[in-house]
């Protein structure tokens, strides 16, 4: 009864998705079309703190979200010692929620199987690589797929389909509020710079973002450099390059309070990073700097508010080891080569465009 069609016995779905920011944003029009395929269902996001605090009294597709412990390969890297007695206690608890469906959206399945396997629903579904063992129906995983799709091809197979392809993320007067608390008030239009990446490899030179500050400052923007607090330093390095162009909030906000903040700008600057998808789904024009793999997996999929940018390195610039086949330890930089004039001129390009397109979406199925 489930082979891609809808099941009116659903009541409640459990999606295990224990990661970060982007990866959240990425999962998002897949958890809409569960949202809009099962209506009375109560979806439950087994996720990190992080989801708990930014979700909770946010409108979307989430009723409520249930804490995961840390455990290997599902929120913790795989042979981390972990409290065996805690993961217990949790499955117990899951298993007591009584889930109709469990959706497995956290990566390949080599530890997401089994972990959702002991939620105990009444039927299981998710991503499954070669190495992992089956769910009750699975998506093979295949590392180069765009994410969006990735997760919507998975929902389609209990019946979900969906009505937009780009996520979208709802901001809050309380965010709104938190913004307005940085005192930031100047009548230039506001543009973000994120220079920050978790992914060593993933970051442009601070330098660089510096000199695109300085043209969007001169373009007439207020130039404000974003961070948490461990980015505190590397965006005072991107300010002291701007000379006076830009100034910084690293480390000021909230992750709502920042999702308020890049709604309110006309154009976000930034490498791959949470930050960055994040500031596509309220609605912000990005241009974005991309490794090439993560490109075709995080890359917006429209063109009209997005202008990604890529490296085409795949050789080590320490080792020369091409890292597609053969993954090195070093964390240099891997898109330093991306040109400064190309994120320059798409800044300003995005900068001084005048028309606020509509979100890229499908038709509705009837």
């Amino acid at each position: 009864m489930w082979r891609d069609q809808r099941s009116p016995s659903v009541r409640k779905i459990a999606v295990v998705r224990a990661n970060g920011i982007g990866d959240y944003v990425f999962s998002i029009p897949a958890l809409a079309a569960l949202r809009r395929t099962y209506p009375d269902a109560e979806i439950v996001l087994l996720g990190k703190p992080w989801h708990a605090a930014f979700l909770a009294g946010r409108p979307g597709p989430i009723d409520r979200v249930a804490v995961v412990p840390d455990y290997p390969g599902v929120g913790a890297e795989p042979g981390t010692a972990t409290d065996t007695a805690a993961h217990e206690r949790f499955f117990e608890r899951m298993r007591a929620e009584r889930f109709d469906l469990a959706v497995q959206m956290h990566g390949g399945g080599r530890y997401s199987n089994p972990f959702t396997r002991r939620l105990g629903a009444r039927y299981a579904v998710g991503l499954r690589d070669r190495d992992a063992e089956p769910l009750d129906r699975w998506v093979p995983y295949v590392y180069f797929q765009p994410e969006v799709l990735r997760y919507l091809e998975l929902v389609s197979l209990v019946g979900a389909q969906p009505d937009a392809l780009e996520p979208s993320i709802a901001v809050t007067a309380a965010d709104r509020r938190e913004a307005d608390g940085l005192g930031l008030g100047s009548s230039r239009p506001l543009v973000i710079i994120h220079p920050g990446a978790t992914d060593l490899r993933r970051r442009w030179p601070a330098e660089r973002f510096g000199d695109v500050a300085r043209a969007l400052h001169a373009a007439g923007a207020q130039v404000v450099v974003s961070g948490d607090e461990t980015e505190r330093e590397l965006a005072a390095r991107v300010v002291d390059s701007a000379a006076g162009a830009a100034v910084s909030v690293a480390g000021r906000l909230s992750l709502g309070g920042l999702a308020a903040l890049l709604a309110r700008s006309r154009v976000v600057v930034g490498n791959d990073s949470g930050p960055l998808h994040l500031a596509a789904a309220v609605g912000a024009r990005t241009v974005g700097i991309y490794w090439v793999g993560n490109l075709i997996n995080g890359a917006p999929l429209s063109r009209t508010r997005h202008r990604p940018l890529a490296s085409w390195r795949l050789e080590c610039v320490e080792c020369g080891r091409n890292t597609l086949t053969n993954a090195c330890e070093h964390r240099s930089s891997f898109v330093a080569d991306v040109p400064l004039e190309e994120v320059r001129g798409r800044a300003l390009e995005l900068y001084r465009a005048e028309t606020e397109p509509e979100p890229f979406a499908v038709a509705a199925q009837m």
